[in-house]
C-alpha cells in the first residue's frame, strides 16, 4: 500500500457499535486511515478520541451525507500525498483483511477503478437486492458496460487520475454518480470479489431513506441517461478509439493518440 501511495478512507455516521473492531482490523494492516465523522451524533467523537495518534480524523457537524463524507476524505487523501483511495463502510459488513485483495489487483490493473463484487454471507434484504438490480441495469444503459454489484461501496479510487473528479451529489446516490462519471472519463472498472456480512435484520443499522434516497437515486438516473446520449455515450467512444490507437502497431496512428492524449 506504500508503495502504491494506497490509504483507507472510512466514512461514518453514527457506527459507534462497530466502527472500532473495523478500524482495530485496519490498523493491522495499514496506518494510512483517514476517517470522516460524518456529523455523528452517538459516541463516535469520544471512539475516535481513543485512536488520535494512529489515524487521521476529519469530523464536521452537521450530517452531509455520505456523498459529501466521500468528497471530504478524497480530498484529504490528496492533500496528504495519496494516489489511490480505498473506501470501506464503518457498519462491519465489509472484511477489512481483504484490503491486501484490492492491492494486489492494483499492481495488475494500474489506474483502474476497482469495486468490490459480493459473495453474500447471511441474508441480503429483498430492498436491497432490488436497489442493486435497480442500479446494475441504470449503469448498463448510461455506459454500456456490465457490471453484477454498482452498489457496493468496497471500492479504490485512482484518485490521480480521476484528476479532482469529486460527487456532485451527497448522498447514497454519489456512489453510482462516481462510477459513471468514472466510465465516461474512459477510467477502467474492474470488480473483485469480496465477502459481505449481512447481520440479521435487528441487528443491522442503516441510514437509507427508502422514499427520499430512492427519489434522488431515480433524478439522478434521470439527469445520467440524458447526459449519457449528448456526452457519455461519445466520450465513450473517443476513450476506446484512443486505447485501440495506443495498442496499434503502427506508429503513425500511436502518435495521434498519443497527441490526443495531450490535448484532451
Amino acid at each position: 500500500m506504500e508503495l502504491l501511495q494506497i490509504c483507507v478512507v472510512v466514512p461514518t455516521y453514527n457506527n459507534q457499535k462497530t466502527l472500532g473492531n473495523v478500524l482495530d482490523e485496519i490498523l493491522q494492516l495499514t496506518s494510512s486511515v483517514i476517517v470522516v465523522n460524518d456529523g455523528s451524533t452517538d459516541q463516535t467523537d469520544r471512539l475516535l478520541a481513543d485512536y488520535d495518534d494512529r489515524i487521521e480524523v476529519v469530523s464536521y457537524k452537521p450530517n452531509r451525507g455520505k456523498g459529501f463524507a466521500l468528497k471530504t476524505g478524497f480530498d484529504r487523501a490528496e492533500t496528504l500525498g495519496f494516489k489511490n483511495a480505498i473506501t470501506i463502510d464503518a457498519d462491519g459488513q465489509h472484511k477489512p483483511s481483504e484490503l491486501g485483495l484490492f492491492v494486489r489487483y492494483a499492481e495488475n490493473y494500474p489506474d483502474a477503478l476497482l469495486i468490490g463484487q459480493r459473495t453474500v454471507e447471511g441474508h441480503m434484504s429483498a430492498k436491497s437486492h432490488f436497489a442493486n438490480q435497480f442500479s446494475n441495469f441504470w449503469f448498463t444503459v448510461q455506459t454500456a458496460i456490465r457490471l453484477k454489484d454498482t452498489q457496493n461501496g468496497f471500492r479504490l479510487y485512482p484518485l490521480s487520475v480521476m484528476n479532482g473528479l469529486r460527487p456532485l451529489t451527497t448522498r447514497y446516490e454519489a456512489e453510482l454518480e462516481l462510477l459513471v462519471r468514472s466510465a465516461w472519463k474512459g477510467i477502467r472498472i474492474i470488480p473483485v470479489p469480496i465477502h459481505v456480512y449481512y447481520p440479521p435484520a435487528e441487528e443491522r443499522l442503516s441510514h437509507f431513506r427508502p422514499g427520499k434516497d430512492f427519489f434522488r437515486i431515480s433524478v439522478l438516473n434521470t439527469c445520467l441517461t440524458l447526459l449519457a446520449v449528448v456526452y457519455g455515450y461519445p466520450s465513450l467512444f473517443f476513450h476506446r478509439l484512443l486505447r485501440e490507437l495506443l495498442k496499434t502497431p503502427n506508429s503513425a496512428l500511436r502518435s495521434i493518440g498519443k497527441m490526443l492524449i495531450y490535448f484532451k
